[in-house]
């Protein structure tokens, strides 16, 4: 059996597929460690995976801050301050520190997020078998065509990490891409130009076990009614509070059809869901991935967890992408003929409701995202990613 390291950044949506991963790679019969701030991340590594702390440390009041800052940010100013502001500097850090791990745990195999930059390049350098773990397809979709400075930025930005590393510059390379396998959560219909995009394989969503899911009143929902859930991520709900009550003021306002589940930070739409209401359910925090197949649509920032864990169940979507990859994931909801995009400045609860109801009522949606869901089952989850890293070292 092969010795398997996962490198990660503190990032939920970009753990979770990690962890599945790793467990079903565990359920294998293969040691595996996963390295990441632990501070941050703790609480989403269940049992059986054992997890290395970084040393480097990154204490909670500066992920705070981190996040705050970013929050009003868009487009290009957004992708600017992700790099500089967080992937290099937490690169720098992160390189270090899992060189050391390197040497402690000695894997055959390391899975390294394609966004934690600083153990790619010590996976090139170190010279285990390479996986790239990309956990939004965006940057396999044409990303930059609009803004190809920044594609171009983002370039010279890693050159200039890699130099800043003692990598001479004719031995610089594109870190987000492991020349030995690189595995994509999605799927290859999603994308506008599958052919154009670096080599990879697509393994749809993988899901797995997920610590600490909140408890959920299931008798609370109405089988008579559709089901909405109106969920913005753990990092983007923080700041999404006028959208968040935009979307539950539409929801209240079909209630003689749909109930609605919102997940939102204690005291942010409370008020708008009576105590015992039967039409909104508020809650901090959902079992997300059980409580799909009872839904009808979904309504979110266009993340692509959520964008992938709905469609692979057949459930379309309304999209309101804030920044990042969001946009580019948005589209191709749209594209897909999946669901409708609204703006998350500006939508007001009218919209909302306009774009559930139609997503809700014209079958063309659910149709799509059902064929978008076999396209999801083939791909074959974690046990077809896990597959291609035994490959790699049987």
């Amino acid at each position: 059996m092969s010795r398997i390291l996962f490198v990660v950044p503190p990032l939920t949506g970009h753990v979770n597929p990690a962890v599945a991963l790793a467990a079903e790679l565990v359920a294998r019969g293969h040691e595996v460690a996963l390295a990441g701030h632990v501070e941050i991340i703790g609480g989403l590594v269940p049992p059986g995976i054992a997890l290395l702390p970084f040393a480097g440390g990154l204490s909670p009041e500066v992920w705070r801050s981190v996040e705050e800052r970013s929050r009003g940010l868009r487009g290009p100013a957004s992708l600017k301050f992700l790099w500089e502001e967080f992937l290099l500097p937490i690169g720098t850090a992160m390189a270090a520190d899992t060189d050391a791990l390197v040497d402690s745990f000695e894997p055959d195999v390391m899975v390294v997020d394609q966004q934690a930059i600083g153990a790619a390049l010590v996976a090139r350098r170190r010279e285990p078998r390479w996986v790239t773990l990309a956990t939004t397809s965006a940057e396999f979709d044409d990303p930059y065509r609009d803004m190809a400075g920044i594609g171009t930025w983002v370039v010279e930005a890693q050159r200039g990490f890699q130099r800043a590393c003692g990598v001479p510059e004719a031995a610089t390379t594109d870190l987000r891409f492991s020349t030995d396998l690189t595995l994509v959560c999605s799927v290859r219909a999603l994308l506008r130009d599958p052919g154009g995009s670096p080599p990879a394989v697509y393994i749809g969503s993988p899901v797995g076990p997920r610590p600490g899911a909140a408890d959920f009143p299931w008798s609370w929902i109405d089988p008579r009614r559709r089901q909405v859930l109106v969920s913005l991520g753990t990092v983007t709900r923080e700041a999404g509070g006028r959208f968040l009550r935009a979307a539950a003021q539409a929801l209240t306002s079909m209630r003689e059809t749909t109930q609605a589940v919102v997940v939102a930070p204690p005291g942010l739409v409370d008020d708008l869901a009576e105590a015992g209401s039967a039409d909104l359910l508020v809650r901090s925090h959902v079992p997300q991935v059980e409580l799909l197949p009872r839904l009808d649509a979904v309504v979110c920032h266009g993340g692509n967890n959520t964008v992938c864990e709905a469609l692979a169940r057949g459930v379309p979507l309304v999209v309101a992408p804030v920044r990042d990859d969001q946009p580019t994931i948005a589209e191709q909801v749209v594209r897909g003929g999946v669901g409708v995009r609204v703006r998350f400045g500006r939508a007001g609860a009218d919209a909302v409701a306009a774009a559930v109801h139609e997503v809700l009522t014209d079958p063309r949606y659910r149709r799509g995202a059902g064929e978008l869901a076999r396209e999801f089952a083939a791909a074959g989850g974690v046990a077809a990613a896990a597959d291609h890293i035994e490959k790699l070292h049987p």
